[in-house]
């Protein structure tokens, strides 16, 4: 295939590249559970504790109206996400190495440095969401939970020497944990079934109503996370599926059904954030909780339930700890991908780390918990800014005849991925505006 810079393209993740065997004889299920995996750790993006204070929020205030956002938003994530695996399985690129053999190296180094940023603003959300589990849990303070999440840097380099196997069953561990913990949750809430049938019917009232349509936004907004396609591309190549036009046509549908079959869960987990929020604060009159240690106070006393909070808390612990795992393997891809520089996966990710903890001690220490809220926020707009600077070229490049060759997008896909593109564009510069506004205000 011709249409790049650069014919042969470097390895992707090169320590796990092809490192896992795709049995060519076997029947469907046991294909599948070979190129299941991928789409988990992508999944871990889309239930960060950035996204936890939105969908508080949008349960307390809104009750179950803002559930068909959560749905919608997770479609588009779920398009982009199989554009993003059939770019690494036909190209053998992931997105970072495809934006560098495409652009000048100039425009290359300038999306590189966005990149970072997102990751960095990423990191951030996971050490604060991450330090306040841990002062939820055991009173740890919270300045103290933000250094000890530097710790991690050891659990990750113990991980990534066992094998990429055993990392991705550790996240799906974690994203079960997650489910058990708001599985919990809503038997405790007790919800409304019709309520919550309802939420996923769209309502006009989220346009209409100026503070529904900003949470709206914010949902939509902060969904997919710009790191997670350049992730998916190129663990996608973990494994060794056949280099022919029939094994690549194999790869992408399977990984396509991985991916669809993780977001799924996500929607699941984000959905239920919002109904015990609708289904515990809005139903008692609580429609001001949007902070996740509000939400942790009140769940117990609410609810009648002792371990409630204490679900809740885990619940955070659990997702926080995850998307650690995921930045990770993103921090690198993307700084091997743009620039050819090749850093032990503990050093890039120290220091990845020591650039969110410095920001995040200073306002803690400085602000408290109101301090780590806006924090929070912040890192949501600054995911927000750089996401179309990944969805475009990944919908440019999959689009492109010369760069897929066969396994371009069909026309219908190619418009349909152009007007989710616009759109989330227009959503995050719709956020970044009302956003703005509020700080200002």
């Amino acid at each position: 295939m011709s249409g790049w810079r650069r014919v042969s393209p470097n390895v992707s993740l090169p320590e796990a590249y092809r490192a896992l065997a795709v049995p060519q004889h076997a029947g469907f299920w046991r294909k599948l559970l070979a190129f299941s995996g991928p789409g988990y750790l992508v999944a871990v993006g889309y239930m960060d504790p950035g996204n936890w204070a939105t969908d508080i929020a949008a349960g307390s205030r809104f009750n179950y109206t803002l559930l068909s956002v959560i749905m919608i938003s997770n479609l588009m994530a779920m398009l982009l996400q199989s554009l993003a695996a059939r770019l690494g399985i036909v190209t053998g690129r992931d997105l970072a190495q495809a934006c560098r053999d495409h652009f000048s190296p100039r425009v290359s180094f300038v999306l590189w440095v966005l990149c970072e940023i997102a990751i960095i603003a990423c990191d951030l959300a996971e050490v604060i969401g991450a330090a306040i589990a841990l002062n939820l849990l055991f009173g740890i303070p919270l300045v103290w939970g933000v250094m000890l999440t530097a710790l991690d840097v050891i659990l990750l380099l113990m991980l990534q020497n066992r094998g990429f196997r055993l990392l991705e069953a550790i996240v799906i561990s974690l994203i079960i944990i997650i489910g058990v913990c708001f599985a919990a949750e809503i038997i405790f809430s007790r919800p409304d079934l019709g309520g919550i049938l309802a939420g996923f019917i769209p309502s006009p009232q989220i346009v209409t109503d100026p503070e529904m349509l900003y949470i709206a936004i914010s949902i939509l907004g902060a969904t997919v996370m710009p790191h997670n396609l350049y992730l998916h591309s190129s663990v996608v190549q973990t494994r060794r599926y056949e280099l022919t036009a029939v094994g690549k046509r194999e790869a992408i549908r399977f990984a396509t059904i991985d991916s669809t079959v993780a977001l799924m869960f996500a929607v699941l987990i984000n959905s239920a954030i919002l109904i015990v929020a609708a289904a515990t604060f809005y139903r008692t009159g609580n429609h001001e909780v949007a902070e996740i240690q509000d939400a942790y106070r009140l769940l117990s006393p609410l609810l009648g339930v002792t371990a409630a909070s204490t679900l809740f808390a885990i619940a955070l612990l659990a997702s926080g700890q995850n998307s650690t795992l995921t930045g990770t393997l993103a921090g690198q891809i993307v700084m091997e991908g743009f620039l050819n520089i090749r850093l032990r996966p503990w050093l890039r990710r120290l220091i990845t780390r020591l650039i969110a903890i410095v920001p995040a001690i200073i306002v803690t220490a400085r602000y408290g918990e109101s301090g780590t809220a806006q924090l929070l926020i912040f890192s949501q707009v600054v995911l927000s800014m750089q996401l179309s600077f990944a969805v475009f070229p990944l919908v440019m490049f999959t689009n492109d005849p010369e760069k897929m060759g066969e396994f371009v997008n069909p026309p219908w896909l190619k418009t349909l991925a152009w007007i989710i593109a616009v759109l989330i564009a227009a959503f995050n510069a719709g956020l970044l505006v009302q956003t703005f506004r509020q700080w200002l205000g």
